[in-house]
């Protein structure tokens, strides 16, 4: 703050010593040093405060940046989604027909439909695999 150099202080001394006294220029340092401490302390606390205020607004404005761009990702979040629930419902459900069709048909026709589709030799490895299945004993119930 103050650059006071020690041949400054020789003089502020000296002119003290001659000012006060031998009797006084005691007192009147101790007095000097109590003020000194007293400005320094409020200095600091006033620094205190003004750092303590730009964190405080510094805080802020990340806050409210944080909450601009949560609110950019929930509207583009939004964009995607309402499409998709909007669409035609019909139209989803008609990429399902066949499907449903085979559901609603007879067992003999599944069957039919079910064997076209796979190849032979894959039908007769599911039913030795369904052959091994019902081999397999239970396991005994604990009473």
């Amino acid at each position: 703050m103050f650059d006071i150099g020690f041949s400054e202080l020789l003089v502020v001394f000296v002119v003290g010593l001659l000012v006060l006294g031998p009797e006084r220029l005691p007192h009147a340092a101790k007095m000097a040093g109590l003020w000194v401490r007293k400005i320094k302390r409020s200095i600091n606390s006033v620094q205190r405060e003004i750092n303590a205020q730009l964190d405080q607004e510094e805080l802020q404005q990340k806050i409210s940046e944080t909450n601009q761009r949560l609110l950019k990702e929930e509207r583009a979040i939004q964009n995607t989604i309402l499409p998709m629930a909007t669409q035609d419902p019909i139209a989803v459900h008609k990429n399902t027909q066949p499907d449903i069709e085979l559901e609603t048909a007879p067992l003999a026709d599944k069957q039919q439909a079910d064997t076209q589709q796979v190849e032979p030799e894959k039908v007769k490895e599911i039913d030795q695999l369904a052959h091994e299945i019902d081999k397999v004993p239970e396991a005994p119930s604990r009473p």
